[in-house]
Order: structure tokens, then sequence, then C-alpha cells
């Protein structure tokens, strides 16, 4: 599965922090930035009113055909006019209001009654920002669900195409649309402090002001009743032999690194790097293996910030032999409050940490020096450039080491995305097997019924837990739409006439996978076969074969990928690449392999990604080849500067459809991964089918020659 790009395919990395176009959209993956220390496992280095944190619900994984798209044009002018009508209420006071993708913790996949964004407006990408005014109501997303967006939004809305020519950002359109002096609402707990101190800042040109709406979400309003309940499934802790490095060895290292930036706590709110730093996994958000949580670090303990009716006997026992206390999830704002009231000087990731922890903090510190002050009738604030206020609370604004920790994995990690990926590619097999058998036989089957069985398969591996994200089966046309999400009601039927897209993963005890397939039943036309060898077959291969020097950044591969498209003025519309997480968020940062340069953030050996060119005909066909890689170091002739050098290694062993290849077109080099690719994957996956799977994997992994 894809991130944010640019024309034509569907992967998911890591964008820009300086994206001018994508700033305040929901992305596929939160915004990193680069780190800078190395010690240990970490390798980087008004008044506030009493506040809570509003809870909310999940949904487990289910099949495509159990979810229903209930919306209609007249639902939809109904909610936004109940929207518009809170607008006017003296606690709210507002002329517009922006709800974004995001719950409080900057998720990709986020809990059922967090899905406000998709409720109020009815397109349920996973990417894309809503702005309501009293008379109009916008829909930005970026260009893997421009398809999308025009089938799910109502006539009352305007699709904006974000990073498209001539199209304004929600910036530049709040300050067209509204009279000067206008109040822009939003929920502080779903913008990060940075993004919300861009949008202040933004609007203010037009001497608009932003109002933090602290005590209710507006949408949460007019949902009402129909919201979902909050989850209540129990988490659990992720054995040893998976997570590679206990929990008192990663505090040790987070607490070094609190040390020497001079922090003496760090607020983390990024569920993934909670569940990562204490080896514990849950089930609050589909296809995401983490529960709603908070976590405080000091130099001397933990605090987790939970739902505690989710916490058994046993991962009591394992957080209280890590030296972690337990509180309230809605307890996190007095908590940083009484940090502040402390003395302390806590690191903020203001990437990522939401506006109302952060303004919440900030104004506690304002208290503090201000009732300082008043006692001692002297300013006390002192500025000290390399530790903030001196003798007092600050905020130590900067990237959470957490992040690059995570993504490079240990030797137990790798081991459990080789063995996860394995146990997926056999059951991908026998998909197939089955999936041919049906064609051949001509059944019906639905986009929808594809992915459902496929889950079926997978659900039969040992391990398996849940799907990644939701699957893209898409035939024909419905292929070139990005992130395409089949619905029972309104999906196509795959037959061998089309080509077929199926990008899918799955969570697992041990890992996670995400890999993507074309195919196509019957005899591809030349043209089809031409565009997946010269656009997909060879641009992934180049990126796979890549060689290159310690410390570059992901989008310096970028271009290995599109070089064919770009030689004939074509492109596509995502990354090329992105991170994966090892029995994690299927998207994760800070790496990534993307077009957009701001992300400066070094490939590491130990890091995996995704690599999966594309290429689409809107309304036509689309076309992806996806496998994962591992970074590894690699032993070159000589060693410029001084310096290793980089590559990779395989994680994902599916065949690739022999028949949609112009062997023609294919270099010596280029030929010969194809066999050696196929090679491999028999002789990984073999070992793990058998009878006419075993037969069908043989035939399609067979060396090829050359005519």
């Amino acid at each position: 599965m894809h991130s944010l790009s640019s024309q034509v395919a569907r992967p998911l990395c890591s964008p820009s922090s300086h994206s001018r176009y994508f700033r305040f959209l929901s992305l596929s993956l939160p915004i990193f930035h680069s780190s800078k220390s190395h010690p240990k496992i970490f390798t980087i280095s008004p008044k506030a009113p009493l506040l809570t944190v509003r809870n909310c619900t999940s949904i487990s994984a289910k099949p495509s055909s159990e979810l229903r798209n209930k919306r209609s044009n007249s639902d939809s002018d109904e909610k936004l006019r109940a929207l518009r009508e809170l607008f006017s209420k003296p606690s709210v006071g507002i002329d517009a209001y922006i709800i974004p993708s995001q719950d409080a913790h900057q998720s990709e996949f986020i809990a059922e009654c967090y899905m406000r964004r998709a409720y109020i407006s009815g397109f349920t990408g996973s990417a894309g920002t809503a702005v309501v005014t009293k008379d109009k109501a916008a829909l930005w997303t970026d260009g893997r669900y421009f398809l999308q967006a025009e089938k799910q939004l109502s006539s009352s809305w305007i699709l904006m195409r974000a990073g498209s020519l001539g199209v304004p950002t929600t910036i530049e359109w709040l300050n067209d649309v509204l009279a000067p002096g206008g109040r822009v609402g939003i929920d502080p707990f779903l913008f990060s402090s940075d993004a919300a101190e861009e949008l202040k800042q933004g609007i203010a040109k037009k001497n608009h002001e932003l109002v933090f709406l602290y005590d209710k979400n507006l949408v949460d309003e007019v949902w009402n009743k129909s919201r979902p309940k909050p989850p209540n499934k129990p988490i659990r802790v992720h054995d040893l032999k998976y997570a590679g490095v206990d929990v008192a060895s990663k505090l040790l290292s987070l607490r070094s690194e609190l040390a020497d930036s001079g922090s003496s706590a760090i607020v983390i709110s990024m569920l993934d790097e909670i569940a990562w730093l204490l080896n514990l996994r849950g089930s609050d958000v589909p296809h995401s293996p983490v529960m709603y949580a908070y976590l405080i670090v000091e130099t001397d303990k933990a605090k987790l910030f939970i739902d505690t009716s989710k916490v058994s006997t046993e991962v009591m026992d394992h957080l209280k032999n890590a030296g972690i206390e337990l509180r309230p999830y809605d307890s996190i704002l007095s908590e940083v409050e009484g940090l502040a009231a402390q003395g302390a000087n806590v690191w903020l990731d203001i990437s990522s940490v939401n506006a109302a922890i952060v303004k919440t903090f900030n104004s506690a510190c304002e208290r503090y020096y201000q009732s300082l002050e008043s006692k001692t009738k002297s300013k006390t604030k002192m500025y000290d450039d390399s530790n903030g206020w001196s003798g007092g609370p600050t905020g130590i604004y900067r990237v959470s080491p957490i992040s690059l920790a995570k993504a490079v994995k240990n030797d137990s990690e790798l081991e459990g995305m080789r063995s996860c990926h394995l146990r997926d590619a056999a059951a991908l097999v026998q998909f197939w097997v089955w999936m041919e058998e049906q064609i051949k036989k001509n059944v019906k089957l639905t986009e929808v019924e594809v992915a459902d069985k496929l889950l079926e398969f997978r659900s039969a591996q040992p391990g398996f837990l849940d799907t990644s994200f939701d699957t893209i089966s898409g035939s024909g046309a419905n292929g070139a739409i990005i992130h395409y999400r089949a619905e029972p009601d309104s999906c196509s039927v795959v037959d061998d006439k089309k080509l077929f897209l199926l990008d899918s993963g799955g969570q697992y005890v041990d890992g996670t996978t995400d890999i993507t397939r074309t195919v196509h039943f019957g005899e591809p036309p030349l043209r089809q076969k031409e565009c997946f060898t010269r656009f997909a077959m060879q641009g992934h291969i180049a990126l796979d074969q890549a060689v290159f020097p310690e410390n570059t950044p992901g989008f310096v591969l970028d271009a290995f990928a599109r070089s064919s498209l770009w030689k004939i003025g074509l492109d596509y519309r995502h990354g090329t690449g992105h991170g994966v997480g090892a029995a994690l968020n299927v998207h994760e940062g800070p790496q990534g392999i993307s077009f957009r340069f701001g992300n400066m953030t070094p490939l590491q050996k130990g890091m995996i990604v995704s690599n999966e060119p594309g290429y689409y005909e809107d309304h036509a066909f689309g076309i992806r080849i996806e496998n994962l890689l591992v970074v590894k170091e690699v032993d070159t002739p000589n060693r410029f500067g001084g310096i290793g050098y980089l590559g990779f290694e395989k994680l994902t062993f599916v065949p690739i459809q022999a028949k949609l290849i112009d062997l023609s077109l294919l270099s010596a080099a280029e030929f010969d991964w194809l066999n050696d690719y196929h090679s491999q994957v028999w002789e990984k996956v073999s070992p793990l089918v058998d009878g006419c799977a075993r037969e069908w994997l043989w035939n399609n992994t067979r060396p090829l020659v050359k005519l």
C-alpha cells in the first residue's frame, strides 16, 4: 500500500513537513523530521480552562461485504445544516470550522468514532481535510483519492484537488472566502501543535482569528447518539522473542536521550511509538495493533494514560515490572499542567503532539512564572539559549527520539518480518489458485467477494490477526483509483477481459505485510503489457537493485522508479515507497522514498520500505507492483570517501505474472533479475504449500526463456 505522491501510483511514503499543499491534509503517514543524535537504541538525539479528552470507539476487521455506504445527498445537506447552526451558539461564535482526518494522536487509521471528516462529508479516503463555512463546504485531498472523492462527495461539496495547478490551500481559500476578521474554529486535539500554529499565522494575514474549541467537537454534536461507543478490547504483551529488546532497556536509552537534551520528561502521543516502547499491542484501531493511550516518561518514573478496563493482570504485571504507573486516559492534560507546576523541562514533538496538550503546557508555564513574579516582585524568566527558561519549566521542541529507533529494526524484528512474509506468500498462492479456477469456470466474482476470500486464506495462516489496511481490489477502471475501496452495492465484477489490481496486507503476531500484484486472467492487450513492463516492472527492478552511499535520503532514490515515465512526460500520484512497522503500522516514518525532497531522513541498515511504482490511466486501468525491502549493507569494491554503501534485501516472495511482461523490452540484467526472483520465490515458499498450490507456484516461477 502506498502513500502520498504524484500522478500515477499508490504506495505510501512520508510527506515533507514543508509541503505547501498538503500541510493540513490527514496524510497516509504522519509528518516526520530527521533526527540528530545516536545513543544506544535511540539513534537521535489566555489561561487554559480545565480540559478533558474525549474518548471514542474502534471497528474490528470485517469482510468488505459487511461494510455499507449509507450516504445520500439529502443526508449530507442535513448534516451541514446542523453543523452550521452550531456556529452561532454563544459558546462557539465562528465563521468556519475545519475538520481534519486525524484523531488526537495524528493516526492514519482511526477508530470509528473519530471518523468525523468521513461522517460529515461522506468521503471515506484516509487523507483529506474538510472546511465548512456558513455558506460553503470544501474538501481537500491528494492525488490518490481524486477519483474516489468525485464519486463520494455530494453536490454540496467543492472538491479541492490538492497540489494541482491553481488549487488554493486551505489557508488561501479561507482568506479568500471569509470577510476580514473572521473566526475559524478547530478542535485543538485533532491538530498537531505546529499545524495549528501554521494555520493561525496563515489566516492572521487577513486578520482572521483561530479559535480553539476545547470543550466539544462540533461534528460530534451533530453525530450525537449515533456516534459509536469507545473501544474496550484488551491489550496484550508483545512477546520479547518478536520485540527483541525489553522495555527496561528501551526506557534506559530514552532516559539517556532525555538527559542529553536537558529534558526531565517527554510526552509521547503517537500510538505506534507507545506500543513499540512498552512492547504492547492492542486492537483499538482498525488495521493497526495499537491502543489509545498517552505516555509520559520522566527521569525516574513513567505514566501510561489509558482506559484501565483494557489492562489484564498479565499486562499490569508487565508494566509494573518496567516501572510504569497507570493513569486515566482523560487525565493527560492535568498531568501536563502538573509537570509545568513542578518546573519540568518537557520534550514535546510539536509535529505530532496535539495543540491542546502543547497549549495547556505553555499556559501552565505562564501561570508558573506569573505566580513566581508576583511573589518575588521581579522577573525570574531569564532566557537561556541552550535550555529555554532557566530556573523553571519550559518546552523543548524536538522530533521524537522514538520514531527513528522504532524504524531501525533489530534482528528479532527482522526475523519476524521474514517469517510472516513467507506465510503471507503461502496464503496468496492459495488465493491465486482459487481465483484462477473461479475465472476459468466463469463464476461471477465481485471485487468485494475477492477481497473477502483473500481474508479467508490469510486468516488460516498461523499468527494472523488482521488486515494491515483495507484491501484494494480493483478491476479495470477501478484499478486507476489509487486507494480504491470496493463497496458491495457499487463494486465491479472481476473477469478475464480487464486488468485486476490487488493491493493487500496482513498483521501477524510477528510482523506486518503489504503487497501489490496486477494480473490479467485472459489475454492482455499489447499496450497494457508495454505499460506493465516499461512503467512498473522496470521501475521496480531499478529501485530493487539500487546501491547507494550511507546517509542517502529516500527522495534521492525516487527517480530510479520514475525514470521511464518521466522520459515520456508521465508520472504517478503517490510516493514510491513508505516505511513499514514490525508488527505495527503498515505506514511508518520517518523514512520514505518519495519525490518530496523535504524529508531528509537517511535510509539506514534495518529500515523497511516498500517498492511500488505504478502506472494509471484514469477511467481505464491501473498497474502497480509492490514488494517490501529491508535496507542492508552492500560490499562494494570501493568505498569512496571512506563511507559504506547500502542496498536492499527482499521480504516479499510472490510471483509476478509473466504474461503481462513484454520480455523483449527487458535488458539482460532485468531478465536475469526476474528469473532470480522467481527462483527465490519457489525455494522459499514451495515448502509451505502442496497439491494444486505447489503446482501453480512452479508454473508461475519456472525460468523464462527469451524467444
